[in-house]
């Protein structure tokens, strides 16, 4: 069945929230935040995706169960931002696509990219029926264009189903360049860090598959105390395994988890499993993501337990990454398709989902 597309204008958008479609027990509103950035709203009978269809498609919230699956940030609304930084309280973004990472000191692009706060040409709702049965998605289309340099169309979708916990977000990227294009990528997905809870992934936690980047990029501010601990981490990954100790994370830790093993569908399953039960889980290809990245930080003003973004590359910046062999190029013409299943899983389905992981 071929989905019903709705565009959607900004003018469409208030500060009174209005429901404007109700099919398949989900339904969808808008609403303006004080800010002045417009939001879309789908719910299920199990919670609801805040989405901005037009900075950057990043999702701003998530609910399910009642759960908050979001970082604790700063930011009691959405801003309107040229860089990530100026507005990171959400709980996915898309980092990339020309470069990504943070950017060293010789590096010319901003914290994660241009992509993650990029002003949407088009934004949309798609509502519809496929073999796993009816969903409703949020649409967009940015065309990137720069006279002497790259040209490439984004289209970034995300995806609720009725009762679902778990939902889609997608990248399309095609280079309508006549030259090949750089593409850097990272589905940045900052879970709430939540004490106590244990990280669950299908590779061990091991020096050679739990790696602690030792690295320490300019913005974080170390003390002899953090250096001491990454040295720690680096020995004994499994330091980090149960989220025990959160002042372990100020300054923030990274890690590089590789050697994933893949379950009968080919995709990567990881989840961090919390002291009542339940869990925040996601899944992926990691043909399209060879790479995945942990950042966990926990201060006063933000607490984030990034558990695995799935990347096509690690998030040094551009040159680092370039010189490591991580930078993909993607020829005239060429496209490339990301797609990520993450959110919220309860006691039982956590239980199931935890079994599977640990049964590879």
């Amino acid at each position: 069945m071929h989905p019903v597309s709705f565009a959607l204008r900004k003018s469409f958008f208030t500060a009174d929230e209005r429901t404007v479609a109700k099919t398949a027990g989900i339904e969808v509103s808008l609403f303006r935040y004080d800010s002045g950035v417009e939001a879309i709203r789908l719910a299920n009978a199990r919670g609801h995706l805040v989405v901005l269809p037009f900075l950057g498609q990043m999702i701003w919230d998530a609910v399910f169960d009642g759960v908050d699956l979001t970082m604790a940030n700063m930011f009691s609304m959405p801003r309107p931002a040229d860089v990530i930084v100026g507005t990171y309280g959400c709980l996915a973004y898309h980092s990339g696509l020309l470069r990504n990472g943070c950017p060293s000191p010789a590096d010319d692009h901003p914290p994660h990219g241009e992509m993650p706060c990029a002003p949407m040409d088009q934004a949309g709702l798609d509502v519809g029926e496929d073999a796993e049965g009816p969903f409703v998605a949020v649409t967009g289309a940015r065309e990137y264009v720069m006279g002497f340099g790259a040209h490439y169309i984004a289209r970034p979708r995300v995806i609720l189903r009725p009762m679902a916990t778990l939902f889609d977000i997608i990248m399309d990227v095609e280079n309508r360049s006549c030259d090949a294009m750089d593409l850097m990528y990272m589905c940045h997905v900052n879970f709430a860090f939540c004490e106590g809870a244990r990280i669950i992934q299908p590779a061990p936690f091991s020096p050679a598959a739990t790696v602690v980047r030792t690295v320490v990029p300019g913005h974080v501010k170390t003390t002899p105390e953090y250096l001491g601990f990454i040295d720690a981490l680096a020995k004994d990954p499994s330091l980090m395994e149960v989220l025990d100790v959160p002042e372990r994370y100020n300054p923030e830790q990274v890690f590089y988890i590789r050697g994933l093993r893949v379950g009968a569908d080919g995709l990567v399953r990881q989840m961090m499993r919390r002291t009542q039960g339940d869990a925040f889980h996601i899944a992926y290809d990691p043909k399209t993501f060879p790479h995945t990245v942990r950042w966990v930080l926990v201060n006063g003003d933000q607490k984030v337990c990034a558990f695995a973004s799935p990347a096509t590359c690690e998030p040094e910046g551009y040159l680092a990454e370039r010189k490591k062999g991580h930078v993909r190029s993607l020829p005239s013409g060429g496209a490339a398709h990301f797609a990520v299943r993450l959110g919220y899983l309860d006691a039982e389905a956590a239980a199931r989902a935890e079994q599977t992981i640990r049964a590879l």
